[in-house]
């Protein structure tokens, strides 16, 4: 036996004991790992002492019992609390495991009305180094458009990314860094979720930081479930219909297979005997009860949603909702953003190369300048870069590239030259094509590195565009890097990646280099910007470069250059968002 020590984590109480000692059962009897102890703990207030003696029973080696009566914790952070029904809702306490048990950096957290086929040990495996928690899909919200609606127009999430916590892998040591648990009891006093509660709150802690994993580690016994049950890792019997009251439950007779092996099973029997009529109404009650509860919150003038965004400037939330519209109108060429009108840059105005002395002195200050402003927006986390993702790929360039990149912020080409510097290429030269108006626009200091960072500006004057065209081409001939937005719109914080355009793929074909097709996927950090929203931590994926195919006839292969980088960046969004790319097509009600 090696010290390999696997935590798993109950919440219950005298009652719901007993529906916990089946789960257990069941637990133990597929905990088939002789390298590690699966060590149990009830979380309780009011288990007793005979109830402990009886359930310690099921002890084995390689599998230990523990009972913790949690309420001198609860006590002790009970002025922290707005509320107080926290103290008597045992679901609440899985928000304290990581903060009572600073020893581990990882558990697993089940609910007790639930039946494990398989073995624990594969779920505690799964890495959730780079993640809060690893977890299921709730299907009520994925399956009943009410409850759906209220995630999206309540709470602000995606439904198809909201998650059930009656399983969970948590990642202790980042719930203790990220202080979930102080920001749980911070979001309590502005807003009672009222309709899963511990659920929703977790779901808004931990938005972005989610790894949803295979959905039948947390089979809810609800809807349609897409797969055949004896594939089920654990059977999840969530809200009233239960094994215990209804003979009717699907897939009863798998909870009653571990159940009649306990010494529980006698007491179940007779619940199952005994729940009457009237109770089985109060159920039939309570869920439609739920589900008007749900589509109450939704219509609330006050919900979470609307009273998170009271924080938020005015101006974002329009250029959030016109984002929402442009994407149903399909406009994703179009800026939602409207800039000044722009002088139009004429053919005298510039010189793309800048080849004299006096241009190159400018440019090695203005490089000054512009590190100067990044190093401070990092110190100041109103930049945050997470993760360079594929830098070999950047590093192994032995040519000049095209590279593309999504782009949704003005500080997003500043990303990519940090990979491009973290690279190492320093004898090919980084360039970026920018708009007319960020050339011609602005004043002062930012006009400055607008002009001198080794800038391209596009120009809506035909004669000048032929010297961008020229200078683009030479400069990618030459060996050097040149960074183009294919998506040819900026839309603020959008995560999903947008059709392309074909002009990036025409300078890649005509001058025979690769694309280098970047994308950078964003989280929610806990920092606020100006306009009150969280500032975003980029990844910057940096895939293997992607080829002119000689095979093909000319524009054949532009087409096949694009459509290429269209797949590379929906495989990654779909990966690092765990959702397929949709774009909205239908109207919204609010």
């Amino acid at each position: 036996m090696t010290d390999k020590i696997i935590p798993i984590f109950y919440a219950l109480d005298e009652r719901f004991l007993k529906y916990g000692i089946i789960s257990l059962y069941s637990l133990s009897q597929n905990a088939k790992r002789q390298d590690c102890t699966y060590r149990v703990y009830f979380l309780h207030t009011d288990v007793t002492a005979e109830s402990k003696i009886q359930t310690k029973q099921l002890e084995r080696e390689g599998l230990e019992i523990y009972f913790e009566d949690v309420s001198d914790y609860l006590e002790s952070i009970a002025h922290k609390f707005p509320l107080r029904d926290y103290y008597s809702k045992t679901t609440y306490f899985r928000l304290f495991i990581a903060d009572m048990h600073p020893e581990y950096d990882k558990a697993i957290y089940i609910d007790s009305d639930t039946i494990v086929q398989d073995d624990m040990a594969e779920l505690f495996d799964t890495d959730i180094s780079n993640y809060v928690l690893g977890a299921c899909h709730e299907q009520a919200m994925v399956q009943v458009d009410e409850y759906g609606r209220y995630v999206e127009k309540c709470l602000g999430l995606d439904r198809n990314l909201y998650f059930n916590a009656g399983v969970l892998l948590i990642n202790c040591r980042a719930f203790r860094e990220r202080n979930v648990l102080e920001r749980f009891i911070q979001i309590l006093q502005v807003y009672d979720c009222v309709v899963t509660q511990d659920e929703d709150y977790l779901n808004l802690l931990c938005k972005d930081h989610v790894l949803f994993l295979d959905q039948r580690w947390n089979t809810e016994i609800f809807g349609v479930i897409a797969y055949p049950i004896e594939e089920a890792k654990v059977l999840h019997y969530i809200m009233f219909n239960k094994p215990w009251h209804y003979d009717t439950c699907p897939h009863a007779d798998i909870f009653y297979r571990y159940a009649r092996q306990t010494r529980v099973y006698p007491e179940i029997l007779k619940e199952l005997e005994n729940y009457s009529d009237e109770q089985k109404q109060r159920d039939t009650d309570g869920y439609r009860n739920l589900l008007n509860l749900a589509i109450k919150e939704t219509n609330k003038e006050d919900n979470y949603r609307k009273v998170i965004e009271k924080r938020y400037s005015a101006d974002r939330i329009a250029i959030l909702q016109k984002i929402k519209e442009y994407e149903r109108a399909g406009r994703f060429d179009e800026d939602v953003e409207n800039d000044p009108p722009a002088p139009v840059l004429m053919p005298d105005d510039i010189n793309y190369l800048k080849r004299s002395i006096t241009e190159k002195a400018k440019t090695k200050v203005a490089f000054k300048l512009a590190h100067r402003l990044v190093d401070n927006l990092i110190r100041d986390k109103k930049l945050i870069i997470k993760e360079i993702r594929g830098i070999e790929n950047f590093r192994n360039l032995n040519s000049g590239a095209l590279i593309t990149c999504n782009h949704f912020n003005a500080f997003d080409s500043f990303a990519i030259q940090l990979a491009y510097e973290a690279a190492d290429q320093n004898d090919r030269t980084f360039y970026r094509v920018i708009r007319e108006g960020n050339y011609t626009n602005f004043p002062g200091f930012y006009g400055f590195l607008m002009r001198h960072c080794n800038t391209l500006p596009l120009s809506s004057n035909l004669e000048t565009m032929k010297k961008f065209f020229d200078a683009t081409n030479k400069l990618l001939k030459d060996g050097n890097f040149v960074l183009v937005y294919p998506e040819q719109s900026m839309w603020w914080n959008y995560r999903k990646p947008k059709p392309l355009k074909r002009g990036a793929f025409v300078f890649a074909c005509k001058t025979d280099v690769p694309v280098l097709p970047c994308f950078i996927t964003m989280k929610d950090s806990e920092v606020l910007d100006e306009n009150g929203f969280p500032v975003q931590e980029y990844t910057i994926h940096i895939p293997e470069p992607i080829y002119p195919d000689h095979n093909l006839p000319y524009r054949e292969r532009i087409e096949d250059l694009k459509q290429r980088n269209s797949n590379i960046w929906r495989e990654i969004y779909e990966r690092e968002y765990q959702t397929k790319l949709e774009y909205l097509n239908i109207p919204e009600i609010d």
